[in-house]
Formats: C-alpha cells, structure tokens, sequence
C-alpha cells in the first residue's frame, strides 16, 4: 500500500462517502471561514476539497503555504453544496491528519492558476511552475496521449519502429546543424541530425519493408509561432516498394483517426484533396492553402490588356472575388488598402470594385472597365450582382504571394473562415527544377525526390517543365509535412544533380553512405514525416507551438530553465581540441 495516498485526486465519488482515505497533491487554495477551513488539493488527475472545524487544524492548515505538498488522511463525506465544476465535486474529505511533505519556501513568481498574463520568459525560466497550470499540463497529457495513438496506428498497420542515431554526420538539408565536437577525434564534428532522412531510406536499402519512429529533430532556425526552435518531434515513416498512393492511403488514415479520437471539431475526411502546386498558387496564392476560407484568387490579366488603366499595363493582374457586398463598407476597403501596401504584404496598391443593381461597376477602377472588360471579368470571375472584387498586380513571379496574403486578411477580416473544422489536402506536382537568381537551373525543393517520368523526362523535357513525386501535407493553412517519392536510381540521380549544374563527385562527397547503399540493389520507396509538435498545436488549438511542449525554448533558442545554451570551462574545451574566440559584445550578451 503507498504510504502517501490510497486515492488521487480526481478519484473519489459519492459512491466512496464513509470511506477512511488518503490523498496527496499541491494545496491549490487555503480558505478560512473562521469556524471552518476549506482546502483544495490538486494533482495530476483533478482537485478534492478537504475540510476541517477543528480548533487545532484550523490554525496549521491555514498556515500552510499554497503550493507546498501534503497528505492527507480522513473520512469522505457528502457536500452540502455540490461543485459540478469538478468531477469529484460531490465530496469532500473530513481531515484526521496530514503531513506536509515539501513546504513552499520561495515566493511564487506568478500566480499558478490565473488566467492573467504573464511574460513568457518568466514562465519558460519557472517552467516547472507553469506545467503545474491546468490548461498546460492539459495540453501535455494530451500530447502524450496522442504520441501513444499514433505509435499503435503505426504498428497496427505494419509498421516497425526502429531508433536511428542522434550523433551522425554534418549534411546540406537546408537548415543550419547543430555541431557536436569530437574529442577522440581532434577537429572532428559530429551533428545533430535535422531529419532521420538518410537513415530511414537506407533501412528500405537494408530489407526493412515499413518504417517509422517518433523522431527528435534538431535544426538551427528562428523561432515561429508554429516552429520550435532548436529541436521538434516528426512522425517519420518510410515504406519499401510504394508509391505516392500509398503512402497517402496510410498517412490519411492515421492523421484522420488522430484528429476525430482527440478534437471535437469537424474532421475532413479522406481522401483529402489533391492540388497541384501550380493550381494552389493560382487560386490560393500559397502552396500552404486554408481551405477553410472560402475566397478564390483568378487571374485576370488577359482583361485588362484591354483596359486603358497605366496601373496595370504590362503586370500580371489578380482578383479575390467577396460575397454580400452590401454588407462591406469603404472603411473596410481602406483598411484592405492599408494592409495591402504594408510591409507584411508588400503590395504597391490595392483596386476594388462593386458589382452593383443592373450590373453596375462602382469603386476605384469602375470608370477605367469598359462594358467589354466588364463582360469578359463577370465570366471569368463569376462575379454577380452583390460581389465586390479586390484587385492586386504586380510582376509574375511575386503577384502570386501578395494575392495569397490578401486572401487570407480578407477572409479573417470578413469572418469567412470556420474555426470549428479541419480540412486537409494534399499538394502535389512541385516542380523539380527552378530558375535562381542569377538565372540558372537549380532545384526547386528536395534534390533526392523522384523526377516525373525518370531519365526519359530528364533527357527530353525543359528542366522548368519536369514534376516531381513530392507532396505536402496541408491543415488549415499550416504545413504539417513534406515527403516524396524518393530517387532511388544512381543514374537518374547523376542526371537530375547534373542538370542543376553539379558532377556526381558533388553526391558522393556529400551523400556517400546513401549513394553508395543505392548501388547494392534499392527498391522503390516514399516517404513523410507529419509534424507532431503542429498536429498537437491544432488539435489543442494554441497559437503558440511552445504550449504544447513540455520544456521549449524560448524564441532566441534559449533554455531559461536549464540557462542553456551556457559557458564551459576551460578543460572542457581542451578536451574537445576547441578554442573560442568571441568578439567583447557578444561576451556581454
């Protein structure tokens, strides 16, 4: 039997009245009422009240410092007045006696419980403070319910879960490594790994048919309201002798199943909708798309070439289409306007125009639309009496983006978009090569992701014109993962790196484990690997990925908790065959 409690917490019921218990937990609340002290205890899994009119227990309990721990032994009663805020609400424990097993001696640096805000350094400095807060303890329980899902999805559908290094070699995947010194190997670095990449697609080498892990990822990127800095959890899966197809048919089951089981929301289901990167940027203006919002970008341009509007000459011409504009007032135009030509848009203006009774155009480019320009947008548009278009233009290749973000504004601003749903779909069809800045040939996203039709396309077609087998997963305008079909042909690869203008010298050098394991035999693979960090955030539904992470860091990448990243001592670099050199300012920061 455990010395410090017979029951917890969130345990005891009505059924349990009469009973000699035991509790133990955080004291939440001491109340005195004179006669009587009331106290509620708290711990993982609810809050019991515990009372007492006696003269003596009255003086000590009152005493008691909030946020110490006790035990508590006495005899379970009915309340007078129940409390359906909490589930053991019906009773309450008569104190025989209690202990108090660690006595809050510091004073607390906010207040545990209240909703009132407090600046997040503070919080993340007394982390194990905070996690004592409902509402974020809540949220990692849940995440650690969740992990437990998706690893019995995982394995119920076939898959083996396999553990791959955390100390491994520095490789270009797009983000900065973070370095790890070798001591037995003087000027050596080991690295953390950004993604369990090379190793999950040698295992499909090795014979290993469907993989996964809950990975630990460590990547050296700026904070983001959906992005942890320093280090995030993926749901890595590989699968031997796949398709696209198939791996979509696994990962909409589980993400689906994850969804329904643990958020009362509306869940998409599946198959999720396929859009192709080119379509995605026409009509949403992103390749991260919340369909959600309702709003639809179409492109105009041709309509305007007949336009005499010197505004528009010689760009590529956007239009978001608006309902019930009646209801939208100018105030709301200019305030479209506004954010349009600010930075975080970066447009150089903003058109609109009404679409009035019999057809009639008014707004700040109405006078400019003939009645044949007026024809030819209505159809285009499907604009009808009552619908007001936005208008953007600007080069092609940034008009895309702006429009995008002027979608989103409009939307959010019109209220358009229904928080109480999760709708997915996927992307797909990115474009294997694009044109950099100096105008050459380079790729686009993922180098090792498989050409739309292999060598033959690679040989024949305009790099700018070739797809590739790479996908992205997409919820409510965020990003939940990326994954391909991979390349797994020496040869095809050769061409593909050759193409953007590098020599088979540049893969080995940089790759040589995995291309060297390709020569051995392949088979075909694909693979993702879905954010679980993201997942648990919309699920829980936090606009900050940090609350749904039981110790983060904050958005300058640092533990205030653990004070890391910290200084070492003088052996310790010695040992590690490392010197520093560190400019005065940045040793006074």
């Amino acid at each position: 039997m455990n010395k410090y409690r017979t029951h917890n917490c969130g345990e005891l019921r009505k059924e349990n009245v009469g009973e000699k218990v035991t509790i133990a937990g955080w004291v939440q609340t001491v109340r005195n009422l004179g006669g009587l002290v009331f106290a509620d205890i708290r711990d993982q899994y609810g809050i019991t009240q515990v009372v007492t009119s006696d003269e003596k227990l009255i003086e000590e309990v009152s005493k008691i410092p909030v946020e110490s721990t006790v035990s508590i032994t006495g005899t379970v009663r009915k309340k007078d007045v129940e409390n359906k805020n909490i589930a053991t609400g019906e009773i309450e424990i008569v104190i025989e006696k209690y202990e108090i097993l660690g006595k809050r001696l510091n004073l607390l640096p906010f207040e545990i419980n209240d909703d009132k805000e407090v600046k997040e350094d503070l919080r993340l400095q007394y982390r194990f403070l905070d996690l004592r807060n409902e509402k974020l303890k809540n949220n990692i329980l849940l995440r650690a319910k969740i992990i437990q899902f998706i690893r019995t999805q995982m394995i119920g559908k076939g898959f083996t879960e396999v553990q791959t290094p955390i100390l491994t070699s520095s490789s270009p995947e797009g983000a900065r490594d973070y370095l790890v010194p070798s001591r037995v190997h003087p000027g050596k670095f080991y690295a953390l790994p950004q993604a369990p990449q090379q190793f999950k697609q040698l295992l499909m080498v090795s014979g290993i048919d469907k993989y996964f892990q809950i990975a630990p990822c460590f990547r050296d990127e700026d904070a983001r309201a959906d992005r942890a800095p320093g280090e995030f959890y993926q749901l890595d899966l590989e699968m031997s002798f796949a398709t696209q197809e198939d791996v979509f048919e696994v990962v909409e089951e589980v993400i689906y199943n994850v969804f329904k089981e643990f958020s009362k929301k509306e869940v998409d289901s599946y198959p999720f909708e396929r859009i192709s990167y080119k379509e995605s940027m026409l009509k949403y203006g992103s390749d991260k798309p919340d369909l959600r919002n309702p709003l639809v970008i179409t492109d105009v341009t041709d309509v305007f070439g007949k336009v005499e509007f010197n505004a528009f000459k010689g760009k590529t011409v956007r239009t978001i289409v608006l309902p019930n504009a009646n209801e939208i007032s100018r105030k709301f135009f200019d305030g479209m306007s506004e954010f349009a030509t600010s930075p975080d848009c970066n447009a150089k203006g903003l058109a609109w125009i009404k679409v009035n009774e019999n057809e009639e155009l008014q707004g700040s480019i109405a006078k400019f639309i003939t009645d044949e320009a007026k024809k030819d947008l209505l159809e285009k548009t499907g604009a009808t009496v009552g619908n007001a278009l936005l208008f953007v233009a600007d080069e092609e290749n940034v008009v895309s983006g702006i429009a995008g973000k002027v979608r989103t504004e409009a939307g959010i601003r019109l209220d358009l978009i229904d928080k109480n749903k999760f709708k997915f779909c996927w992307i797909v069809d990115f474009p294997m090569y694009e044109l950099d800045d100096e105008g050459n040939v380079a790729f686009s996203h993922n180098p090792f992701s498989m050409p739309q039709g292999g060598l033959e396309a690679l040989n024949t077609k305009n790099p700018l014109e070739i797809n590739a087998y790479q996908y992205d997963l997409v919820c409510n305008g965020v990003e939940l993962s990326s994954g391909a079909v991979r390349n797994h042909d020496p040869e095809i690869m050769v061409k593909a790196f050759e193409i953007a203008g590098y020599e088979k010298d540049v893969i080995f050098n940089k790759f040589p484990a995995l291309f060297n394991a390709f020569h051995y035999g392949a088979p075909p693979h694909a693979g993702i690997a879905p954010g679980v960090d993201r997942m648990i955030m919309l699920i829980a539904d936090e606009p900050n990925i940090r609350e749904v992470i039981a110790f983060p860091m904050n958005s300058k990448a640092q533990d205030l908790l653990m004070g890391a990243p910290g200084t070492v001592t003088e052996k310790q670099l010695k040992e590690i065959h490392i010197k520093i050199d560190v400019k005065e300012k940045q040793k006074e920061e």
